[in-house]
């Protein structure tokens, strides 16, 4: 299916992951739609992705930018709207599930929320004159922690709900500009991190085993690919009459009657 995304600027926050992230998933499907993809990250991987990118002809950047500083993303967001004069889709995705739990120092818990949080807030603020040029649209990505909670990670999530909160906020807003605003809350998605995780437990492979066997339809982890393909779907015009929404993509993992696990 043609979305409709030829030429449009997309910025993606942390999309400069490893490949195979959500964020480096993202540009790459962006790409393959011949839109314009933004790589807003810190990491200096950034630098090869649009490299590549550009070697193939995309009209890709990167604009290094630690998402924790709000000086950066102000910077970032003028370098993104002087080149391009318009973004037509912001896909907040930067996130890090740190760990930062009750036993957390308060530094620790206010640098989740600066990273989880505070930069969709800030990275939405400085691109919003740009969307308005568009008429463009937010998407959020957001977590089960929000909904489920997970323990032992109280600043993912507290940001998590937060980004919940500011979506259906945002919507309300920016009605009136004629920008939407949506959030894709993920479960369980094999990606680098959580391949990362399993393998520092002790009993990772029986984990996994445990966790897959819990998502009931064809009882497996999402992929980044079907996640990247959801987002696409939300920004782009073929999913026009959308706001304020939260797509789950996650195999039924959240929301399914818990009597589909029982053997």
């Amino acid at each position: 299916m043609d979305l409709g995304l030829k030429n449009k600027v997309v910025v993606v926050t942390g999309a400069a992951g490893l490949r195979g992230s959500i964020g480096e998933t993202l540009i790459q499907a962006l790409a393959k739609e011949e839109a314009i993809p933004v790589i807003v990250c810190r990491n200096d991987r950034g630098y090869e992705y649009e490299k590549e990118l550009q070697q193939r002809g995309v009209d890709a950047i990167f604009v290094k930018t630690d998402l924790t500083d709000v000086d950066q993303i102000e910077k970032a967001a003028k370098i993104i709207g002087e080149k391009y004069g318009k973004i037509d889709a912001l896909i907040n995705n930067v996130g890090v599930n740190d760990g930062a739990g009750l036993d957390a120092s308060i530094e620790d818990f206010m640098w989740s929320l600066k990273l989880n949080l505070v930069s969709f807030f800030a990275m939405t603020k400085f691109c919003l004159p740009y969307l308005k040029e568009a008429k463009g649209n937010i998407l959020n990505i957001g977590s089960k922690v929000a909904l489920t909670g997970q323990g032992g990670t109280s600043g993912y999530a507290a940001s998590k709900g937060g980004v919940l909160g500011l979506t259906r906020e945002w919507a309300v807003d920016l009605i009136k500009d004629g920008i939407r605003s949506n959030a894709i809350i993920i479960a369980e998605s094999w990606t680098p991190a959580y391949d990362n995780w399993i393998k520092s437990l002790e009993n990772g492979e029986e984990k996994l085993k445990s966790i897959v066997k819990k998502i009931p339809l064809e009882n497996r982890m999402t992929t980044p690919q079907e996640i990247a393909d959801t987002c696409l779907f939300t920004i782009s015009d073929k999913s026009s009459h959308t706001t304020g929404q939260f797509i789950t993509i996650d195999g039924g993992y959240v929301h399914l009657d818990r009597s589909l696990l029982t053997e």
